[in-house]
């Protein structure tokens, strides 16, 4: 299954020009087989989410892009979230207190969002995305160092806040993935890999070959 991880929807992120229903035509019509709601600082949409994805007969999960005091974060698998800025080490804490899963959103974006080498001091993130939609290339591939020198699991995503990022990143999910358990489930087993949509269809990363080009 491809999935991408990190989309923004209109109703929750102030700054997304993209409704829930165009994201998943877009998505089925680029062959996505599932997609990730992760809006800025909350989860406000998974009673709707959860509603159409069963209307339309296509995955859809929420999880959340938290501002962390050192960087974004995205997290899946967790009921509640903090309704004021922590530190990173403490929101990952209170991801894994609940069973979900975490990663370093765009850590070497230059927009002070990222977690940048504070990597080097959070413990218990789950990956890394190493492809982002609305990040430089030369950024990503120092995500990916990261994630090869940290052995945590390399995602793609689109970070999508309008049409044409729609699914321009994904993730590579080797078996099948209906719910957030599953999903979480199959993000612990690190055998996820990037991909990227070209010539119509979805493409797994050379994550060597993607290093060497730098």
């Amino acid at each position: 299954m491809f999935i991408d991880l990190h989309m923004h929807e209109m109703r929750y992120s102030g700054d997304s020009f993209l409704p829930l229903e165009e994201i998943v035509e877009i998505a089925k019509e680029k062959g996505l087989d599932g997609i990730c709601i992760t809006d800025h600082d909350s989860m406000g949409l998974r009673e709707f989410a959860a509603s159409y994805s069963k209307k339309v007969n296509f995955p859809i999960f929420v999880g959340i892009e938290f501002f962390s005091l050192q960087g974004d974060i995205i997290a899946f698998g967790i009921d509640s979230y903090p309704d004021h800025r922590i530190s990173a080490q403490e929101f990952i804490d209170f991801v894994k207190a609940q069973g979900g899963v975490c990663y370093s959103a765009h850590p070497f974006r230059n927009n002070r969002r990222g977690l940048e080498e504070h990597l080097n001091e959070v413990r218990g993130l789950d990956g890394i995305e190493v492809l982002n939609g609305s990040t430089l290339k030369a950024a990503c591939q120092k995500a990916a160092e990261y994630a090869r020198a940290l052995d945590l699991v390399p995602v793609g995503a689109s970070d999508c806040h309008v049409p044409e990022k729609v699914g321009v990143y994904a993730t590579y999910f080797p078996e099948e993935v209906h719910t957030v358990e599953e999903l979480v489930a199959a993000f612990t087993k690190k055998n996820l890999k990037p991909a990227y949509y070209k010539d119509g269809k979805y493409h797994v990363l050379d994550v060597d070959k993607f290093l060497k080009d730098i």
